[in-house]
């Protein structure tokens, strides 16, 4: 890997020097802060697409089966997940280790005992019977679209039946050729929300 993608948010271990900063984020009178570092997605804010999912993800009904957050990053989708679903246990995972420090950092700085935070590229750690009721995603476009894609098919053999999938993705970046996908994967997509270019598409294991 070069020097420049050891920096990237996609880097396993980015060699970016540290800059950390707060950021808030409130949804539905939740109130979260996240320490965010350089080498992370979105180290000024929580980004515009994320907050787009967060904000849709209380609307979804799904089996009570646990969560999973793939591409956890400091860990903004999975955090919410676990205040939205207190009962739930989510797991976050990620292949770049200084995202899943702040993620574990985060999660104590905001009290959430309910999450299990571990490396994994893509769902390499996650044992082949371990199913879930909700997997939420917002890919790294920029690691490429076999890595994308191996997130947007994996997820059937990882959910129950009923199990729910719920990504958002930029028209722009690939959200028709990732609706293709999960159509052919899951035998249907619907679009849940549209947002300045974002969308969130929902695919369910029936």
């Amino acid at each position: 890997m070069t020097d420049q993608n050891n920096q990237m948010y996609y880097a396993e271990n980015p060699t970016s020097q540290h800059d950390e900063h707060v950021v808030d984020y409130r949804v539905n009178d939740i109130d979260l802060k996240f320490t965010t570092d350089a080498g992370v997605f979105s180290k000024m804010r929580v980004d515009y697409g994320s907050g787009v999912l967060i904000k849709k993800m209380p609307d979804v009904n799904f089996p009570s089966n646990n969560i999973l957050d793939v591409g956890t990053g400091y860990g903004p989708l999975g955090l919410f997940a676990a205040k939205f679903w207190p009962t739930q246990t989510v797991e976050m995972v990620d292949v770049n280790q200084r995202g899943l420090d702040l993620a574990k950092k985060n999660a104590e700085l905001n009290h959430i005992d309910n999450v299990a935070i571990f490396v994994s590229d893509v769902y390499s750690n996650i044992a082949p019977e371990k199913k879930y009721g909700l997997i939420v995603t917002n890919p790294p476009i920029r690691a490429g679209k076999t890595v994308v894609s191996n997130i947007l098919s994996g997820a059937k053999s990882h959910l129950v039946g009923g199990g729910v999938l719920l990504v958002v993705i930029q028209k722009k970046q690939g959200e028709p050729s990732a609706r293709k996908l999960l159509t052919k994967t899951f035998g249907n997509c619907t679009v849940l929300k549209r947002d300045k270019g974002y969308y969130v598409l929902q695919a369910v294991n029936n």
